[in-house]
């Protein structure tokens, strides 16, 4: 996978995905991440980037020249379009669906956005996909950015040590993850459950998909309501007598 990221601090990028699994992933190389300085581009004598609104109102807006320029030196020698995504808190809430979906690409180009926004014809005329990591508004669009291909990026073959990592977490199948624990056995004088210290497997995959269920039940509702469930099973885990009130 390759992402290029159209960003006016590259340092801020660079500085949190050369960490963690993110970072061993880049020195791996199963992911290149390329940080290219929309400033670079501009042809104002300062480096400026953003200009006053037509119409007035307040803030200014990122000029369209810049990141026009800015993106076509990355897709310069290119004999395909990479999926150009801009991340705006007026696009579609990233879920793992979302995520899931753009890992399957093979090259992204992520505009990250400041002030109040970009100049309307850079979405018109460059943007395939706006994308929102919550409804809310931040300074700029690097961290929306970053929490992207960190997203995705956990999706490539090879990134984690085992694909049944993300398989089983939550939001992936759609429900929340079941609960975990480890050692030691008993802590604070609460105990693990005794089926987990079982060794039964087929009885601790069928606990563990209760819990899930339970636990995606008891915390979001709405991802309930959307499973494929059976009806007698679903019935059964709202009126189980085990599940607290949700009070």
């Amino acid at each position: 996978m390759r992402y290029d990221v159209l960003t006016l601090f590259p340092q801020m990028i660079d500085h949190v995905l050369n960490g963690s699994i993110i970072g061993r992933a880049r020195e791996n190389g199963l992911i290149q991440v390329n940080c290219i300085n929309i400033r670079d581009f501009s042809q104002n004598k300062h480096g400026k980037t953003d200009d006053y609104p037509y119409g007035g109102g307040a803030g200014m807006v990122m000029t369209a020249q810049p990141i026009f320029d800015c993106y076509e030196s990355a897709v310069k020698g290119l004999d395909y379009k990479p999926v150009f995504i801009y991340t705006s808190p007026q696009g579609k809430v990233l879920d793992q669906k979302t995520v899931v979906r753009l890992s399957r690409q093979k090259h992204l180009i992520i505009l990250c956005g400041h002030y109040e926004g970009v100049d309307e014809r850079v979405i018109e005329g460059l943007v395939d996909e706006e994308i929102s990591i919550g409804d809310y508004v931040l300074t700029g669009g690097e961290i929306p950015a970053m929490v992207l291909i960190d997203a995705i990026s956990r999706m490539i073959p090879g990134v984690l040590s085992d694909k049944q990592a993300f398989m089983e977490e939550s939001h992936f199948n759609g429900m929340l993850e079941y609960p975990q624990y480890t050692r030691p056995s008993e802590y604070n004088g609460k105990k693990v459950p005794e089926i987990l210290l079982s060794g039964h497997h087929e009885n601790i995959e069928a606990w563990r998909h209760r819990q899930a269920l339970v636990r995606t039940y008891m915390k979001r509702p709405d991802m309930f309501e959307k499973l494929n469930l059976d009806k007698s099973l679903k019935e059964e885990i709202i009126n189980n007598p085990d599940i607290p009130s949700k009070k």
